[in-house]
């Protein structure tokens, strides 16, 4: 149950905290203002606890980890109990809501989240971090006037053909970028079917392990992918084709 705001009381507000695109140092990719948001907050909204409360220490060393109230968002959580997450707002506490990698809302479970508090009237506050889709759309020398993010392609090999011939289509009559990512360990066969699926002159570019040292991000057309060797397996990556 939803707990009633009481007249005068200031809120807190919920922030949006970016986190890493891997392992890599918080500090070299992120705003030195995620130190100070995370070091003043003391109740998260995360995916995995784990994993959130290793980048909280990385980001802030001498945070206390007993003092922190973590309640976890992912495809176990039942969807009555996110406002329930929001109630230290009501008594002025700020939460902060971080996604496993990248930016909060983006492509990720934390939307629902955003969603209630609007419906709550508490403030969000996004900051600046690093979002895969965005860098990847930047360094590709697509459309980046006119573009859709369209999440990850069907499991099914006749759905996934249809659904990229179907972007591709999209592409040629719109003239707009189409983004979409796969599960890193299907990365390999999915450039397989995209190379045997796509015409030879659509563009193809393939973003992988963004801000890592690793990183590698090429555009070419489906043909010139078809004549190159490149291991993607278990490697963030993001695709995105313009006919």
């Amino acid at each position: 149950m939803e707990e009633e705001v009481k007249p005068g009381l200031v809120m807190g507000k919920v922030y949006l905290i970016p986190t890493t695109l891997g392992d890599n140092a918080p500090l070299e990719v992120l705003p030195i203002s995620i130190k100070r948001t995370i070091e003043n907050i003391d109740h998260y909204i995360v995916e995995n606890e784990k994993t959130a409360r290793h980048f909280i220490k990385k980001v802030s060393p001498g945070k206390s980890q007993p003092d922190l109230h973590i309640e976890s968002l992912n495809k176990y959580t039942d969807p009555s109990m996110i406002p329930s997450y929001l109630d230290p707002c009501i008594h002025g506490l700020d939460v902060g809501l971080l996604s496993e990698a990248g930016c909060p809302g983006i492509a990720d479970p934390g939307a629902d989240v955003v969603k209630v508090a609007h419906e709550r009237r508490i403030q969000v506050v996004p900051l600046v971090g690093p979002s895969s889709i965005l860098m990847a759309m930047m360094s590709s020398g697509m459309n980046g006037q006119n573009f859709a993010f369209n999440g990850y392609l069907p499991i099914d090999n006749k759905e996934r053909k249809a659904m990229i011939k179907s972007l591709e289509r999209l592409s040629r009559d719109k003239g707009q970028s189409q983004i979409f990512m796969e599960t890193p360990y299907r990365n390999n066969k999915l450039v397989q079917e995209l190379v045997r699926t796509l015409q030879k002159s659509t563009r193809l570019c393939i973003a992988c392990d963004i801000t890592l040292p690793t990183e590698f991000i090429q555009t070419k057309s489906a043909h010139e992918w078809s004549e190159i060797n490149v291991d993607l397996d278990k490697r963030p990556t993001i695709y995105i084709i313009q006919a």
